[in-house]
């Protein structure tokens, strides 16, 4: 089964209100970019990719967690992280119920986390790749 099909399931199963919440950080996530790809990763939790990982999700029993693999690098202005502020690289927000999802907030960063992945791609670039998509532009 395809990814998107198994992250369906995960919201499907979730009935009460944690369903909800991911359906729309899902809806969220997607609309931010429409060259993201969903994933299935470490047995059972969505991630969501672009040129590298961009966030991973989990329902808990009292919230939902959504994880940045690069939050600490990330502008947050709206102060969206609220949890995993101590590690040197991952960021999340946790959702709780009866939260309301600031879309647009949410959506700025999933931006800022692929520019962040396309920033970390352009410098792995050898510096003659760099050169000649240079001279075409």
């Amino acid at each position: 089964m395809n990814p998107s099909k198994r992250i369906d399931q995960l919201i499907a199963g979730l009935t009460d209100w944690r369903g909800r919440t991911l359906a729309g950080i899902r809806k969220s996530i997607l609309e931010a970019d429409r060259e993201i790809i969903e994933e299935w990763k470490w047995m059972g939790s969505p991630v969501w990719s672009r040129d590298g990982m961009i966030a991973v999700a989990n329902a808990h029993k009292n919230k939902v967690k959504l994880t940045f693999a690069h939050g600490a690098g990330l502008p947050d202005p709206e102060k969206l992280f609220n949890a995993g502020l101590g590690g040197n690289a991952w960021r999340a927000i946790d959702f709780f119920e009866g939260d309301a999802l600031d879309e647009r907030a949410l959506k700025n960063l999933i931006r800022a986390a692929v520019a962040y992945n396309q920033s970390k791609l352009k410098k792995k670039a050898p510096a003659r790749t760099r050169a000649k998509a240079h001279k075409k532009s």
